[in-house]
């Protein structure tokens, strides 16, 4: 069931799709334009509750209070030669296989990490309860260095305006199948972040970090949680998972803002993970995300992208249903994908497009209410989890 309609901010226009790696990358900002035409032919662009602005340029004192001045200095330079040195690559992370250089990567990675600073800002500002910036979530980026596809850290810019405004609790949920380990950098020791990536276990991906053990600095215990999933996890298990952290966790921190990071690269059909989800799971914690910002937030809500590779038939259908989820207009798993989007799917890549906006998943689970099963990879998980924060919110890690 829908919520009621409210009034969001979409941060969008063409210039983000500058951010290319290339064509044989798999970050391609095909997927931006796709999920951005998929929008508008849903009729969500045109309507009345939801106002899209344009990108401004960076602010380079916002973003120097984030990144390293050297670390900025390189990536500007990367984007004004033709071959980036080895230092350059060690040292800073641009220039490489994962993070290749092109012509102003400083400028396309800066208006990235400024759209989800102007929605936060408008967040703070009380223009608006909600926002999305789907083509922000850029968590693998460090204060000194590019990572991951990620060059400046978008979510931590976010995460940085609302204590800047003032917001003493500010919570970060992370659902990207990667580990959420560039924000949560930031924010080790700092008790005014709670940062929560729900990935899969760093034993078999990228970039190898958020175990359960890592809970945050000496300054802020229980800040950081993570839970770290076992490969080829599905539905059931990712929904039993967020469920049996988040919303208590949550609870207990009892934040000002909800950030939360929709990567929906641990889609069954992504090339670059080994986690199962559909996107009816995805869409199914958007709606938790909703319900806990309007239970704790008074609605203040902001939503970015993050990874996910499967540039047709995931990322639009995926980050078109946060869109509706945030402005309260949710559009059935069931309905059909417009005919237009999927010509120009066609034309543009010579590929058919999914037909429906669901993957025929149910997307059911048994809560952890229902007890607690000694010989499941997953409850294992979740209970280490629980076991390592808990007790610091007051909860019971076996019941509550």
């Amino acid at each position: 069931m829908s919520a009621a309609e409210t009034d969001v901010l979409v941060m969008w226009d063409e210039s983000l799709t500058e951010y290319n790696f290339g064509p044989s990358h798999p970050m391609n900002p095909l997927r931006l334009d796709l999920t951005a035409k998929l929008a508008t032919d849903f009729g969500l662009f045109d309507a009345p509750n939801i106002t899209i602005e344009a990108i401004p340029q960076v602010d380079e004192a916002e973003l120097a209070r984030l990144h390293k001045p050297d670390f900025i200095a390189a990536v500007k330079d990367a984007g004004r030669v033709s071959q980036v040195d080895e230092h350059t690559q060690a040292a800073y992370g641009v220039g490489t296989e994962d993070v290749p250089r092109f012509d102003s990567i400083h400028e396309a990675s800066g208006r990235i990490f400024q759209a989800s600073v102007e929605a936060a800002r408008a967040i703070a500002g009380g223009r608006y309860d909600r926002a999305v910036s789907f083509a922000g979530g850029m968590h693998h980026a460090m204060p000194g260095k590019a990572a991951g596809f990620c060059v400046y850290n978008d979510c931590a810019g976010a995460v940085q305006q609302f204590l800047d405004a003032g917001y003493e609790r500010v919570a970060y949920i992370d659902f990207d199948a990667h580990h959420g380990d560039g924000t949560e950098s930031f924010f080790w020791d700092d008790p005014r972040v709670l940062t929560v990536s729900a990935h899969e276990n760093g034993r078999f991906l990228f970039p190898g970090t958020g175990f359960a053990n890592d809970i945050g600095g000496l300054k802020a215990a229980a800040s950081a949680v993570n839970i770290s999933l076992p490969p080829r996890t599905g539905d059931a298990d990712w929904l039993r998972a967020v469920d049996a952290v988040v919303p208590p966790v949550l609870r207990g921190f009892d934040p000002q803002v909800i950030v939360s990071q929709h990567g929906c690269d641990g889609h069954r059909l992504d090339p670059l993970t080994h986690l199962r989800v559909s996107v009816d799971a995805m869409r199914v914690a958007a709606t938790w995300v909703r319900g806990l910002a309007e239970e704790l937030t008074d609605g203040k809500w902001l939503a970015v992208g993050g990874g996910g590779y499967a540039l047709i038939d995931v990322v639009p259908r995926a980050w078109v249903q946060l869109v509706a989820i945030a402005a309260g207009r949710d559009i059935e798993p069931a309905a059909e994908v417009p005919q237009r989007w999927r010509d120009y799917v066609l034309a543009l890549t010579d590929r058919d497009a999914p037909v429906r906006m669901t993957d025929g998943s149910d997307a059911d689970f048994a809560p952890w209410s229902r007890g607690y099963d000694p010989e499941s990879d997953l409850d294992r998980t979740v209970m280490s989890t629980r076991k390592n924060i808990f007790p610091f919110f007051g909860l019971d890690a076996y019941y509550d």
